[in-house]
Order: C-alpha cells, then structure tokens, then sequence
C-alpha cells in the first residue's frame, strides 16, 4: 500500500471500483474490505441464511468486477449499486430455492420488510426509497396482490385463488395498486404531496 500518495482509507469508492475493474489487487483488496459487511448484510436479511448470504456477498462481488465500466455515479453512489446487486441476487437465490410459491399469510411479513429493513439504508436509491414509500401508502390488499404479481411473478388467476376472491377482483386490485403507485411516484418526483 506504500504506493499510494494518501492513506487507503481516503480513497473515493468510485477510485476503488476503477482498480476493481483493472485488476488491481491491493484496491480490489480494499474496495472487497470496505463494503464486504453492507453486501453481506443485505444478503443476510434478504435470505435468512449465513452460507446463501455469503454465496450472494461473493457473487455480488464477481459481478461489479465484471460490469465495473456500466456504473454510472449520476444514478447513485457506488454503495447504493452494490448494495442493489447484492439485493437483486439475494432475491433470485431465494426465488431459486422455493419450490412451492410463499403462502399469502406470509406476505404480511413480507410487506413490513419491504416497507422498513435493515438494509433500508444501504438501499437509499432514491427510485427505490420512492416504491416502497409508495407501496406502504396502499391499501393491504392492493400491496399483497402487487407483491404476488410483481414480485413473486404469480398470474391474476394465482393470486385470485391464494387470495380466494373472484379473477375480476385480483386484476382490479393489481391494476389499481400499479396506477396509484405509478402516481405516488411520479407526484414525489415532481414534488407534489398526494395522499
């Protein structure tokens, strides 16, 4: 590290995510050190599992060295993209795992988390601060038949039967919930106050 004109510790994260991409050792070492615990906590509260957490922290890892050059500091510091990456991947290891989709009094929990996380704070996305503010802001039903649809990818017909209420009423509370989550966005984006 005697190399280096100031001390590691100072280096910006976007200087550590070039020498990621470019094969330095010594700032890839670093660059692994500073967010390793954040990656790994993200995994760890979106899977619930040590060894699945590590296998998405390591896997996170591979994949910003590999896409390192598509990171764009206008869409969000380099924390806020790991920690996206190391959300998404969690999310597909867990989807991997389910043999059976998550029962409907599951989702409960499932909301709660999605609205107020542990990993709240490494996901400070702006976009992504937005949706879950607005998915708090729906009615329950409205947030669970999104949820199911958009996230767990069930069909209208899927949610209408976990749900045990008629087709016409699963697509309406799909379609509704998109419409006013679509609104409560794009008012926040504009700075408007929709209730």
């Amino acid at each position: 590290m005697s190399g280096y004109r100031f001390p590691v510790g100072r280096f910006p994260d976007e200087a550590l995510l070039s020498g990621l991409a470019a094969g330095d050792p010594e700032l890839a070492a670093i660059f692994v050190r500073r967010f390793q615990h954040r990656v790994f906590g993200v995994a760890m509260a979106v899977t619930g599992d040590q060894q699945l957490a590590e296998d998405v922290a390591q896997q996170t890892f591979e994949r910003a060295w590999r896409h390192a050059q598509i990171y764009d500091s206008r869409r969000g510091s380099v924390m806020t993209w790991l920690t996206t990456i190391a959300h998404n991947l969690a999310v597909d290891a867990v989807r991997a795992r389910r043999t059976e989709p998550m029962a409907p009094e599951d989702l409960e929990d499932l909301l709660d988390a999605v609205t107020a996380t542990p990993e709240e704070w490494a996901l400070a996305d702006e976009a992504s601060a937005q949706v879950r503010a607005a998915l708090a802001r729906l009615p329950r039903e409205q947030a669970r038949a999104l949820m199911m649809a958009g996230i767990y990818g069930m069909t209208a017909q899927q949610v209408a039967d976990a749900e045990r209420i008629p087709l016409g009423t699963a697509k309406t509370r799909i379609r509704t919930a998109m419409a006013r989550l679509r609104t409560i966005v794009v008012s926040a984006k504009r700075g408007d106050h929709v209730r």
